[in-house]
C-alpha cells in the first residue's frame, strides 16, 4: 500500500444552487481540486437514503442512493426539468447549511416532475435494464417506499395492514399492482442515481482519485432491508427488536449512545454462508473503490440494549462472529479494500481481530493527546497499516476542539509533540504531523484543512437536529490551498504527481 493522503468531505457539503450538494459539477470540480491538491483519496458519508433526523447511518436502504444527491442540473439538460421550475421552490436560505425541511418538500415534487416528463420517452431500454439488474433489492425498496408513503411515512412497524406489515405474499401482489406507478417511481430515482453515479465515480477514478465509502454495520429498523428479510436480525414473533445497538458510555457522551438499529441474528446468518452479508459488501465494492466498515468492532463483540430503552447503559457486551466471518468473505467474494473503524474502547480481542483481518485501522489526533499520557494515537505508536484522521466526522474540529473543548494541558501537550510555531498555526501544524506519520493513508478533515470552528462541525453523536447541514462555501477551494496541500503531500511522500 502507497504513502497516500485524502480529505473526508461529504457529497451533501458540496455547494449547488438546490440547498444540498449532489454529484453534479461542483462534485467533479471538487474531484479537480483533490487532484490538484496531490491527494489519492476521497473519502465520503454513507449515500443511502436519510430518514428521520437525516443521519446518513439511518438509511430506508442499504442498498438505495440519497434522492438528494441526484443532480438537477442534469435533469434539466436531459430535457426532463426546466430552470424555471426549479426556481419556484424553496431550496433553504443558508448557502452555509442544509435546510432538510426545505429540502425535503421540495426535492420530490421537483423528482415527479422529471419522472411524469420521463415516462413520456419511448425508449425505456435502460431503465428496464436497470430494474433487471437490481431486482433483488430494487422491487423491495420501491415498493417498501410506496407502502410507506401511503401511510403517511410511518414506520412498516406501524403499517395498518397487517398482511403488507408481515409481507404476506397475497398483499404484497396487492400492493404491487395498486402502486404500480408509485414503485415506478422510487425505482426511476434509484435509476438515475446510480446512472449520475457511475458517470461521477468514473471521472474521479480518471483523475486517479479512490472514493472510500463509508458502510454503517448496522440498518435501520425502519428500512426496507429490516422489512423484507425479519429473519436477518433478532426480533421477536411480532417483528420488535430483541435489543438494538449503540454503544456503552465513553468520550462523547455519559449515558453511552442509544442508536436504535435492530442487531443481528449471527446464528441464522452463519447457517447462510452469511450470505445477506456479503450481498451487501459486494453492493458497497461495487459502489466504492474502498469500504470503511463502520463500528467493525461489533465483529468481535457488540453492545446489546434490552428494547425498548431510554439511554445505552443497561446494555450488555456479546460475542460476535469474528474472524470466521471475514475468511468466509474472503473464500465468498474475494478480497476488497477495507478500512475498519476501530474507535473506542479496544479489547484484546478486537485488537486481535483487526490484525488477523490484515485491514488498517484508524488513528485520531483529537485523541491523541490525553494530558501528555501514554496513548495508541500518538504517531509514534502507528503502525504502516493504518489511517490517519484529524478528526472524523463524530468529532469537533481542530480548531472547535482547541478553541472549545481541549484542556490547556491538552492543547499544550500537543503544540509541544507536533513542534507547531504560531506562524504555521494549529490546524495545519496537526495535518502536518499526520502527512508526516508512518500511516500508509493520512485523511484530513475539509473542515480542518480550512480551520473552520465548531459552526462547522457536521455531526455530534446522541443529539438531534443541527447535524449533517454544514457546506462548504466554493470560493474557499483556492488555487492556493492546493498548492499548499500539494507541497505538503510531495514533501511527505504521499503524491508521485
Amino acid at each position: 500500500m502507497p504513502r497516500q493522503a485524502g480529505i473526508l468531505m461529504p457529497i451533501t457539503s458540496l455547494p449547488s444552487p438546490y440547498g444540498i450538494g449532489t454529484i453534479g459539477k461542483e462534485a467533479y470540480k471538487f474531484a479537480d481540486f483533490l487532484k490538484k491538491s496531490g491527494q489519492k483519496i476521497w473519502q465520503i458519508l454513507p449515500v443511502g437514503p436519510t430518514s428521520y433526523g437525516d443521519s446518513p447511518y439511518q438509511s430506508f436502504s442499504t442498498y438505495a442512493g440519497n434522492p438528494y444527491m441526484i443532480d438537477l442540473d442534469t435533469l434539466v439538460a436531459e430535457g426532463l426539468l426546466k430552470k424555471a421550475e426549479l426556481k419556484k421552490y424553496e431550496w433553504g436560505s443558508n448557502p452555509g447549511y442544509v435546510d432538510y425541511e426545505k429540502i425535503y418538500n421540495s426535492r420530490f415534487e421537483v423528482l415527479r416532475i422529471a419522472y411524469d416528463r420521463f415516462k413520456e420517452q419511448e425508449d425505456q431500454k435502460a431503465f428496464t435494464s436497470f430494474k433487471r439488474r437490481n431486482c433483488k433489492w430494487l422491487k423491495n425498496y420501491a415498493l417498501y417506499m410506496a407502502v410507506k408513503k401511503a401511510n403517511g411515512m410511518k414506520a412498516w412497524t406501524e403499517w395498518e395492514d397487517e398482511d403488507i406489515r408481515v409481507r404476506e405474499p397475497k398483499a404484497v401482489d396487492r400492493y404491487t399492482r395498486k402502486f404500480k406507478d408509485e414503485i415506478g417511481f422510487w425505482s426511476w430515482i434509484q435509476y438515475k442515481f446510480y446512472e449520475q453515479w457511475e458517470k461521477f465515480r468514473a471521472y474521479v477514478n480518471s483523475k486517479g482519485i479512490k472514493i472510500l465509502g463509508d458502510m454503517p454495520i448496522y440498518v435501520a429498523m425502519d428500512s426496507a432491508d429490516t422489512w423484507a428479510n425479519p429473519e436477518v436480525f433478532w426480533l421477536t414473533e411480532d417483528r420488535q427488536p430483541v435489543c438494538v445497538a449503540g454503544c456503552p458510555p465513553d468520550y462523547f457522551s455519559a449515558t453511552g449512545q442509544l442508536w436504535g438499529n435492530p442487531l443481528y441474528n449471527w446464528e441464522y446468518l452463519k447457517s447462510t454462508n452469511y450470505a445477506w452479508w456479503f450481498e451487501r459488501i459486494k453492493a458497497a465494492d461495487a459502489l466504492f473503490d474502498i469500504t470503511r466498515i463502520d463500528h467493525f468492532r461489533a465483529f468481535d463483540s457488540y453492545w446489546a440494549i434490552p428494547f425498548p430503552a431510554e439511554n445505552a447503559i443497561g446494555g450488555s457486551w456479546l460475542e460476535g462472529p469474528g474472524i470466521e466471518f471475514f475468511n468466509r468473505m474472503k473464500e465468498a467474494i474475494g478480497d476488497i479494500e477495507i478500512v475498519a473503524e476501530d474507535l473506542g474502547t479496544l479489547t484484546p480481542g478486537v485488537i486481535q481481530l483487526l490484525k488477523d483481518s490484515g485491514y488498517p485501522g484508524m488513528k485520531v489526533l483529537e485523541f491523541a493527546f490525553d494530558s501528555g499520557e501514554e496513548n495508541d494515537y500518538l504517531p509514534h505508536n502507528y503502525t504502516e497499516n493504518c489511517v490517519v484522521y484529524s478528526g472524523t466526522h463524530d468529532n469537533d474540529t481542530l480548531m472547535g476542539w482547541h478553541d472549545n473543548t481541549a484542556s490547556d494541558s491538552d492543547k499544550a501537550h500537543a503544540w509541544s509533540y507536533c513542534q507547531i510555531s504560531p506562524e504555521e498555526g494549529f490546524n495545519w501544524g496537526i495535518i502536518r504531523t499526520a502527512y508526516e506519520s508512518k500511516a500508509n493513508y493520512a485523511i484530513i478533515q475539509m473542515q480542518d484543512i480550512l480551520g473552520l470552528g465548531s459552526e462547522a462541525r457536521i455531526n455530534t453523536p446522541s443529539t438531534l437536529g443541527g447535524n449533517w447541514e454544514w457546506r462548504i462555501d466554493g470560493a474557499m477551494l483556492t488555487k492556493e490551498l492546493a498548492a499548499k496541500l500539494k507541497d505538503l503531500a510531495t514533501r511527505t511522500g504521499r503524491t508521485e504527481d
